[in-house]
């Protein structure tokens, strides 16, 4: 008997640590920066201008806009939570070829931008670069796209303004819906600062919802993505499970060329 209060007590103890460290050191668990160096020069191989915008804590957000001789619209872009914008070629490329402009953001921390992370910050900071777009684009052609990580922001964007679609690339339901995927044994919903409700937000964006989630997917399961479009009220919407595919490279599978080429017409 007291062997067992023993263990219990050591089990106590083990799983108050594993919950606390969780709590104090979720940003860490959860966002994966790049840094960059102040005087880096990207190389996107076709023409584009490196901007920088301030947030209204001091914060720099950098970002960088392919350009375009006569483009259709324009692509707010959201990565996921690792890497910076140096690494996305491939995205500005494929953007390109469908004829759009882009802008490709990095979030707080990330490449050469700065400040501190919260879940508010990175929506406020959404915001800027939205209204950054309008300055240059009507909003009936203006394209939010989200991949992983950033379809949580891409989704609380798209609910607050009117753009002409949005993109979901490898979309969770809920971040906290997500968190209790991967760390069953935790209070998740109780312990999480970041939360991220792609869930509730959809149900208030108006505008073409196109969402692209491979079946294979063993960072964010296919069912999420399924669930997410199942909550989706009404018919203005389009789910495209990639057969076959991860969680990353969906661009080299035919159903998602084909998808695109109707999200991006």
């Amino acid at each position: 008997m007291k062997k067992l209060k023993r263990w219990a007590i050591v089990l106590f103890i083990l799983y108050a640590s594993v919950t606390v460290f969780a709590y104090f050191f979720q940003e860490r668990l959860i966002f994966f920066p790049s840094k960059m160096p102040k005087n880096h020069v990207y190389d996107f191989c076709q023409p584009y201008e490196e901007f920088n915008l301030k947030a209204e804590d001091g914060a720099i957000l950098n970002a960088v806009h392919i350009k375009q001789e006569k483009p259709k619209g324009i692509i707010l872009y959201f990565h996921g939570n690792s890497g910076n914008i140096s690494h996305l070629i491939h995205v500005a490329n494929m953007f390109s070829r469908k004829g759009y402009e882009s802008i490709l953001v990095d979030y707080r921390t990330y490449g050469k931008s700065t400040g501190e992370l919260s879940e508010n910050a990175l929506y406020s900071d959404a915001q800027l670069f939205y209204n950054y777009a309008k300055e240059l684009y009507a909003e009936d052609q203006i394209i939010v796209y989200g991949r992983s990580f950033g379809t949580g922001i891409a989704s609380y964007l798209a609910s607050e303004n009117t753009p002409k679609k949005i993109v979901l690339e490898s979309p969770f339901y809920s971040a906290v819906n997500l968190g209790k995927h991967r760390f069953p044994f935790l209070a998740v919903n109780w312990l999480s600062n970041f939360r991220f409700p792609s869930n509730e937000y959809l149900k208030n964006v108006n505008c073409e919802i196109h969402i692209f989630h491979g079946t294979e997917d063993v960072v964010i399961p296919f069912e999420s993505a399924k669930r997410l479009f199942e909550s989706i009220k009404g018919k203005n919407k389009y789910l495209y499970a990639v057969e076959n595919a991860g969680h990353n490279y969906l661009q080299d599978f035919q159903t998602f060329k084909d998808g695109m080429q109707m999200a991006l017409d």
